[in-house]
């Protein structure tokens, strides 16, 4: 097995074994915008519909979409965290429309053409896009779209909190630059970047105070403020909400 696969795979069993990446949520509580507008893609898909969720460790929204009557596989390289996955999605009771596999994101075990949605919450930074961005296009009906909610790695004082705090993640991954996200357009003909959370993380000490949701709503609105008339301040944000579509059948593997 390639040694970054490896490491990935040992990391991520021990962290969901442990737990210890709970030391990070004060920070996750800013991502109301961005897990709105990820969710906003998934609430398109119900029943009738196949989706495959990358990275879904011990069930981020595959539950969810099976829930809501779509036949979702949900894949992860850590056993630890498909089998936590597993408990999850039966104490729901939604197991009939939901499949778990241990399964190398860059590698997919399916057919081409399998998925109407391929979505994932900070998964593709972990992997190789070449390989990653081939398999999604390879396995994602004509119709189909992609959707991952992901970490830019271009603000320097976000940088050196990930260079303060190195136990928190993986030796190997790499928080998305914006080349990484033209990338797509070598696999992709459509292409929709929405970045989030720059003047929110400045509501992370209030996150348990009366004001929270006040400060992120107008720490929210400056964001969008900034972004839309500033574009280059776009590489500043923390999260990116990647949308695909239109994939392009020869970039995928065959």
């Amino acid at each position: 097995m390639d040694e970054r696969i490896s490491r990935e795979r040992e990391f991520h069993n021990r962290v969901f074994a442990d737990r210890s990446r709970k030391v990070a949520g004060k920070y996750y509580s800013v991502m109301r915008g961005s897990r709105q507008c990820y969710e906003s893609v998934l609430n398109r898909y119900g029943a009738g519909s196949t989706v495959l969720e990358f990275g879904c460790g011990p069930g981020f929204f595959a539950p969810y979409l099976a829930a809501r009557g779509a036949s979702v596989t949900g894949i992860d390289i850590s056993e630890t965290a498909i089998a936590q996955a597993q408990e999850r999605a039966d104490e729901q009771g939604v197991g009939g429309n939901l499949t778990l596999k241990v399964m190398n994101a860059e590698a997919l075990e399916f057919p081409a053409q399998s998925f109407d949605l391929v979505c994932g919450v900070a998964i593709l930074h972990h992997l190789d896009l070449d390989r990653a961005y081939g398999e999604i296009a390879r396995t994602l009906k004509p119709g189909g779209r992609a959707v991952f909610l992901e970490p830019l790695g271009h603000n320097p004082l976000i940088n050196l909190y990930r260079r303060m705090t190195p136990a928190l993640r993986t030796e190997d991954e790499h928080p998305l630059l914006m080349r990484d996200l033209v990338l797509a357009d070598r696999y992709f003909d459509e292409r929709h970047n929405h970045f989030f959370t720059l003047h929110s993380l400045l509501a992370v000490p209030f996150r348990d105070t009366s004001i929270f949701h006040g400060l992120i709503t107008a720490f929210e609105a400056a964001d969008r403020l900034v972004f839309r008339a500033l574009p280059p301040a776009r590489r500043l944000a923390w999260q990116v909400v990647i949308e695909l579509a239109r994939p392009r059948r020869a970039a995928g593997r065959a």
